[in-house]
C-alpha cells in the first residue's frame, strides 16, 4: 500500500481471500482441527490474530493487517452465534479503523500506513468483551458514529479518527501537524474536530489546546480563501473584507468578514469557537438588522461543499436591499 492510494477494489477482493476469520471458514466446511493442522510449523497457514487466520506462509501485508483486525473486532453474523453456519462474506460487523490508521488509509501525508499500520486502532461497540492484543489497539464507543468506506474498507469520520489519534500523542509538533493538515486538505471542518476533542475530554491537555488555536487561524485562512473565491468565481459585487461596523458616536456593532455598503449587506462567516459561535453571531445580527443592516451567514463547510448555492445568499439578500427602507449610517472600519 502507498502513501494516499487506497487499495484497490481487486485487491481487496484478494485479500479477503487470503485472509478469514475462523466463522468464515467454518462456513466453507473448513473444521476448527483442520484449521489448526495448516497452521503448524512450516504449515502452508498461519494464525495472524486470535481467530483470523492468514491463508499463507508469508510475511503479513499492511492490507493483510488492515483485513484481519476487523475481522477481529467484528461480531460474528448473528445466525453464527445462534449455532447456524456463517455467511462468508468480510464479516466486519460494526468495527471500523480509527487512529492513526485510519488517517493513513485516508491519505494524510502526517500519516504515512509505512508507520500507521503497524498499529491498528479498531473501533467497536462498548459492550464488546475484545482485548487488544498483537497490533491491534481496541477503542470502544457507546455510540458508534456512522463510517466512510474507502474501498471497502470501513474507516471512522476523521474528525473521530484525530480525536483517537490525539488521545495516543504526546509530542506537540505531531498534533499540531495532524490537525492542520485535517483542514488545510479539506478533510473536514475546525469546528467538527473541537468538538470530538471536547467530547473525548482532550481540550485539557496543555499541548492540545495549541494545537487547537492554530487549528482554528488555518480553518479560518482556508475559509477566508473559499469566501474571496466565492465573491470572484460567481460574479459577486466586490466588498469591504473584513471590517467592522460601529456607529458614528463610536459605538462599535460587530465586525463582518465582507460588507457591501451600498446594499447594506454584511456576510460573517462561521469560523468563531462552536462554544461562542451561535450566541455571538445572533447578539450581533439583531443589533445590526435593527439598524436595516441584512447579516447573511456562511459556514466553512457551505463553502467548501455548496459554494455556488451559497453564492445566491448574498445576492438575494442585495436584490432585496432595492425594496428596503435605507439602513441607517454606520462606520466602516478595518479590522
Amino acid at each position: 500500500m502507498t502513501q494516499n492510494t487506497p487499495p484497490s477494489p481487486h485487491t481487496v477482493a484478494a485479500v479477503r481471500h487470503r485472509v478469514q476469520s475462523a466463522a468464515q471458514l467454518r462456513a466453507r466446511g473448513v473444521t476448527a482441527a483442520q484449521t489448526a493442522a495448516q497452521c503448524l510449523p512450516g504449515g502452508p497457514w498461519q494464525q495472524l490474530l486470535p481467530g483470523v487466520f492468514l491463508l499463507h506462509s508469508g510475511r503479513a501485508t499492511d492490507e493483510d493487517r488492515v483485513h484481519g483486525a476487523l475481522l477481529y473486532g467484528g461480531r460474528p453474523p448473528a445466525a453464527a452465534r445462534r449455532g447456524v453456519p456463517a455467511q462468508a462474506g468480510p464479516g466486519y460487523g460494526e468495527a471500523m479503523v480509527t487512529g492513526l490508521a485510519a488517517l493513513a488509509l485516508y491519505g494524510f501525508a502526517s500519516a504515512p500506513p509505512t508507520i500507521a499500520l503497524h498499529r491498528i486502532d479498531v473501533l467497536v461497540p462498548r459492550t464488546r468483551r475484545l482485548r487488544s492484543t498483537r497490533f491491534v489497539q481496541v477503542t470502544r464507543a457507546a455510540v458508534l458514529p456512522r463510517p466512510q468506506r474507502r474501498s471497502g474498507v470501513p474507516l471512522a469520520p476523521v474528525e473521530r479518527a484525530l480525536a483517537d489519534t490525539v488521545s495516543a500523542l504526546t509530542d506537540a509538533s505531531t498534533v499540531r501537524r495532524i490537525l492542520t493538515e485535517a483542514v488545510r486538505g479539506g478533510h473536514c471542518e475546525p469546528a467538527a474536530v473541537v468538538r470530538e476533542l471536547n467530547a473525548a475530554k482532550l481540550l485539557g491537555r496543555p499541548h492540545v489546546v495549541d494545537a487547537v488555536d492554530a487549528l482554528l487561524v488555518e480553518g479560518r485562512s482556508v475559509a477566508e480563501g473559499r469566501l474571496y473565491e466565492m465573491v470572484r468565481t460567481h460574479g459577486l459585487p466586490e466588498p469591504l473584507w473584513n471590517v467592522e461596523l460601529s456607529l458614528p458616536g463610536g459605538r462599535v456593532l460587530g465586525g463582518v468578514d465582507a460588507y457591501w455598503p451600498e446594499q447594506a449587506v454584511a456576510l460573517e462567516l462561521g469560523t468563531r469557537s462552536p462554544r461562542e459561535d451561535g450566541v455571538v453571531f445572533a447578539a450581533d445580527r439583531e443589533h445590526l438588522e435593527r439598524l436595516g443592516v441584512t447579516v447573511v451567514r456562511v459556514t466553512p463547510a457551505q463553502l467548501r461543499e455548496v459554494m455556488a448555492q451559497q453564492a445566491v445568499v448574498p445576492r438575494t439578500a442585495m436584490m432585496a436591499a432595492e425594496d428596503r427602507e435605507p439602513a441607517a449610517y454606520v462606520v466602516v472600519l478595518p479590522r
